[in-house]
């Protein structure tokens, strides 16, 4: 035991879980100091362990028993690093909540953050997911990733270049095993035009009477569409979006929209972006529910945990529901949180 760590043995994971559903960790370290992080690696109980590093593990799915090392940052503190008249320089610890991170900053008139608010977990798992919503993505605003690099026990800087960050994709989720976020630097302007054209900012800022907005009030209106369309995890078990959209070559898009004009369609990098959740529902799962793993009454991407459901109950759910897009459209769904 060290002041710089704790260790527990045979820990219990639900609590650390957004999905709620019971699982232990052989080992768990809760770290409040990271200079400890290498000692803690190479104690002889869990040096060569398989290695989990959550946050709120709200993209985690736990569907047995982890038999390795769960770690978890605790370490906290944002700062800003350097400023000018067009932008700022942000650092934040790990162990900082996302939505937090993104108040604190449009607290200091910055923007670049407003339509990712209210995503739910800790700022050490945004880059592995390069989590995204509303038309925005981390990658726009990331400077450089803190880590430690497991595979040549050094501590590491990397580039946003470095980081190969894609749709819900990243170094860091190509090799889970390899590193340990610690931190991140994000680069924010002071002005930037908002986005305002997907999945109903305008409609919102609309009803809310604002038709001059700023970023807080983009802010404002995002958090009220997800809170009116998602399921709080604190009150039934989720992750969020069980699914990623699936990108698919134009050419597929357009059959596909010809058969289904209603289909929502929108563009991407790499060829043309479908609805997972308009998918799903079509195949008839929204508000699906078999003992307590089902699928979300308000939204059909959100699988969800009514109590008691085991993780395996809720993969094999979704395993289904994957099974039956890609017979019906020929389009084979990914899962968004990881599975273990």
């Amino acid at each position: 035991m060290s002041e710089a760590y704790r260790l527990v043995k045979n820990a219990p994971l639900d609590r650390h879980s957004t999905f709620h559903v019971p699982a232990r960790a052989a080992l768990l370290a809760e770290i409040n100091n990271l200079t400890a992080l290498p000692e803690l690696l190479t104690l002889d109980e869990t040096r060569d362990k398989p290695l989990l590093v959550l946050g709120d593990g709200s993209n985690v799915l736990f569907t047995q028993d982890f038999h390795g090392l769960v770690i978890l940052i605790a370490a906290h503190g944002m700062e800003i690093l350097e400023e000018d008249a067009a932008s700022t320089r942000v650092h934040a610890s790990a162990g900082d909540n996302w939505n937090e991170l993104v108040h604190w900053t449009l607290a200091r008139g910055l923007c670049g953050l407003e339509n990712l608010s209210l995503i739910p977990g800790r700022v050490g798992a945004a880059p592995i997911q390069n989590i995204g919503a509303y038309g925005v993505e981390l990658a726009e605003t990331l400077a450089t990733v803190e880590a430690y690099d497991r595979q040549i026990g050094e501590w590491v800087q990397l580039t946003r270049e470095a980081c190969d960050m894609s749709y819900r994709q990243s170094v860091f989720k190509r090799q889970p095993e390899r590193w340990i976020i610690t931190a991140v630097e994000l680069i924010l302007p002071r002005s930037a035009p908002l986005k305002l054209d997907y999945a109903g900012i305008r409609e919102e800022l609309t009803s809310m009477k604002v038709a001059r907005p700023n970023a807080m009030d983009v802010s404002n209106a995002v958090s009220r569409l997800r809170r009116r369309k998602l399921p709080d995890p604190a009150v039934i078990g989720n992750a969020g979006s069980f699914f990623k959209n699936p990108v698919v070559s134009r050419l597929d898009a357009e059959k596909l929209q010809t058969a289904h004009p209603e289909l929502p369609v929108f563009d991407a990098p790499d060829g043309k972006k479908l609805s997972a959740a308009w998918l799903i529902e079509a195949c008839g799962w929204r508000g699906f529910r078999e003992a307590d793993a089902g699928v979300s009454d308000r939204h059909a991407l959100v699988l969800v945990n009514h109590g008691k459901a085991s993780g395996a109950q809720i993969w094999s759910l979704a395993q289904r529901i994957r099974d039956s897009v890609q017979e019906k459209f020929g389009i084979r769904l990914e899962p968004e949180p990881r599975i273990l």
